[in-house]
């Protein structure tokens, strides 16, 4: 059985439903349209249910995995409406190493493109968004210290 990286080519998709069965109007009526979700990777507080309910309205459901070439530490957060949401005075936050021995543990979500705007909104300036790899073999955005990202980003 052929492999991407630690599950079944395709296990993702199918378990995260990257591709959605979206309906849109057209001229001739409503037609199926299949549309590629952005893909969030988490690994601190936008795990949480209460602060998923804060940002997106719902709760994310997501896949476990890691992040790859990062490694993690804790940053004190100054906003009080972070802190008021998260619950949380320091958050964790992941800095570009290189080496592949390095991972982070978290989540994995699919995403709307407005709920991402909301999650860059959340976001305090420590952060910033990058796309970067996963254990998975899945590319995500993730937010990662802004002082510690990838030379690409």
């Amino acid at each position: 059985m052929k492999t991407d990286a630690l599950y079944p080519v395709g296990y993702l998709e199918k378990i995260c439903h990257v591709y959605t069965g979206r309906t849109r109007k057209s001229g001739a009526g409503e037609t199926n349209a299949r549309t590629r979700m952005p893909k969030l990777f988490s690994h601190g507080t936008l795990q949480q249910e209460d602060v998923q309910l804060a940002t997106f309205g719902r709760r994310l459901s997501g896949v476990a995995d890691a992040l790859v070439g990062y490694r993690q530490a804790m940053t004190a957060i100054q906003d009080p409406e972070v802190v008021r949401t998260s619950g949380k005075t320091h958050h964790p936050i992941v800095a570009f190493t290189g080496h592949g021995e390095d991972r982070v543990p978290g989540a994995l979500f699919e995403i709307s493109d407005a709920e991402l705007a909301h999650a860059d909104a959340y976001e305090v300036p420590a952060y910033v968004r990058v796309k970067a790899p996963l254990a998975s073999g899945v590319e995500a955005w993730v937010y990662v210290d802004a002082r510690g990202k990838p030379p690409s980003a």
